[in-house]
């Protein structure tokens, strides 16, 4: 049984064998869809705050 993960930042899911896996120290796990998803939350942003995530789409009242 393969696991499908969902990108942390954007909220896209995840094609098995593609994208990363960051592990923090605490032992939290964060899966990223691309170096785009990964920069974004490196630097501190929201995703409710960009428009083109899931939940920035949501906060936009578009989905």
């Amino acid at each position: 049984m393969v696991d499908m993960h969902t990108c942390t930042f954007c909220g896209e899911g995840l094609e098995p064998g593609t994208g990363k896996m960051f592990v923090r120290r605490d032992g939290s796990i964060f899966y990223f869809c691309s170096t785009k998803c990964q920069n974004n939350y490196k630097l501190g942003r929201a995703p409710r705050r960009v428009a083109w995530t899931k939940a920035g789409r949501k906060a936009l009242g578009k989905e």
